[in-house]
């Protein structure tokens, strides 16, 4: 049920810890859904994600009970449907700057007129296997809706974002916010103040507070400012970390 109760355990604030899947592969899927990690978030914004890799990684997925959220490439709601149509568990939509913009992933993200189209032979919804209703319902008790927030206008008008009626969390991109603030470095006070500021508006809406972050010793530092999940590197990044380790170990017993 680890699929099912996603969206319950980010509503009830759980901890919780994810990673970016950067390469589109079911082994990445697969591997990562045997460690235990909480879900994981394929980029197919900064990366090569074309529609049947993605498809591939979400049924893979969905067959091992393995929560997928997607870094979706823009706000469209094209984008969104064919996201959640394949078995996306939710949407992580990057740049979301004004409460039009929060308003409009969330319409597209939910069934009803001039939101998220149907379609019964959809993997989402059973591939004709269960009655509309059903189908709907289920959605909506399932689907997560995440705004990312990268830019100043993003923290500017974090009140009017976060209150959005359907939204189910908000993403501080540290990385994004502080090159919007004209900042090269994730400890300047610009972003610290961005970091109360949005955390603020998230529990007043009591919805999920999540960030990026490259190791796991940030938890420490940044728990203070409210943050219930996080989204812990991709596994390149891991690869990556692994790799040169090894290589500087084994250059150190010659």
């Amino acid at each position: 049920m680890r699929i099912e109760n996603l969206k319950k355990r980010m509503k009830n604030q759980e901890p919780l810890l994810g990673t970016f899947i950067r390469t589109p592969s079911i082994e990445i899927v697969e591997i990562l859904a045997e460690t235990g990690i909480d879900f994981a978030c394929l980029d197919a914004e900064h990366f090569a994600f074309d529609r049947s890799r993605m498809d591939a990684c979400l049924a893979v997925g969905r067959a091992l009970d393995f929560p997928l959220l997607v870094r979706t490439s823009n706000s469209s709601h094209s984008e969104i449907l064919k996201v959640l149509d394949s078995g996306a568990t939710g949407i992580v939509v990057p740049h979301v700057d004004s409460v039009i913009k929060a308003e409009e992933i969330v319409k597209g993200a939910h069934y009803g007129a001039g939101g998220r189209g149907y379609a019964g032979g959809t993997r989402s919804a059973g591939r004709t296997s269960k009655p509309m209703s059903d189908v709907i319902e289920k959605a909506k008790k399932r689907t997560i809706v995440v705004a990312q927030i990268e830019e100043k206008s993003g923290v500017d008008f974090i009140e009017d974002i976060a209150s959005v009626s359907g939204l189910d969390a908000v993403f501080l991109g540290p990385s994004d916010l502080s090159l919007s603030y004209g900042e090269t470095n994730l400890d300047s006070q610009f972003l610290i103040d961005a970091m109360i500021k949005v955390g603020a508006a998230a529990v007043k809406n009591k919805i999920n507070y999540i960030t990026f972050i490259t190791d796991l010793a940030k938890i420490k530092d940044w728990k203070k400012y409210g943050f219930t999940t996080y989204v812990l590197g991709s596994e390149q990044a891991w690869i990556m970390k692994s790799a040169l380790e090894a290589v500087e170990t084994f250059q150190s017993t010659e």
